[in-house]
């Protein structure tokens, strides 16, 4: 069975080494953090790829995971042109490891839901 493809947004003390254990675990991991030298260093520690939106990040991807730093950043990584809602596949599966308020997450489980994706 082909392992699933994942995105990794945010690489901060937390994301960094997170997105490094799913490469390692031999996932076809693409990332994407605003400083774009600490994603450019992430892909040649890990053998990933450095993308330059969070829309790129999660197209084609099964599962896209979050690592930011508060209810705003999550926003601004999901919602817009260049978001990674757009870039989610039907059925893809977005995972939120930010500290974030609750109404967030109903939020965003609402916005994943509208156009055929899941909010974990």
């Amino acid at each position: 069975m082909e392992k699933q493809r994942v995105a990794f947004i945010g690489l901060g003390v937390m994301g960094y080494p997170m997105a490094g254990y799913l490469s390692k675990a031999g996932y076809e991991t693409k990332v994407y953090n605003r400083t774009k030298a600490k994603a450019d260093k992430w892909a040649a520690e890990y053998n990933g790829i450095a993308c330059e939106t969070p829309r790129e990040a999660a197209e084609g991807c099964d599962i896209v995971f979050t690592c930011v730093g508060n209810d705003n950043d999550v926003r601004s990584v999901v919602y817009g042109e260049e978001g990674l809602l757009v870039g989610l596949k039907s059925g893809a599966f977005l995972v939120d490891h930010t500290t974030t308020s609750a109404e967030l997450a109903v939020e965003l489980a609402d916005a994943c839901k509208k156009v055929g994706n899941h909010f974990i």
